[in-house]
């Protein structure tokens, strides 16, 4: 198994945070930052098995801002 799962985390259009798994079927989402982290947390453990699960969980922000020229 791999040691380190990384999350894409993109702002929800109707507020709080979505979160994906690069290469796995795992999608979370949350209201708030600390919610997120126990949401991906719980999702981990839901898709692997004990012995299977990564060591670190890597969250890497994706953000799209819009600035007029």
């Amino acid at each position: 198994m791999a040691k380190e799962i990384i999350f894409l985390v993109e702002d929800a259009p109707e507020g709080g945070y979505i979160a994906r798994a690069l290469g796995y079927s795992i999608f979370t989402e949350a209201d708030t930052w600390e919610e997120l982290k126990q949401a991906v947390k719980d999702a981990i453990w839901c898709h692997f098995d004990e012995g299977e699960r990564p060591d670190l969980i890597r969250l890497h922000i994706v953000r799209e801002e819009v600035v007029p020229a």
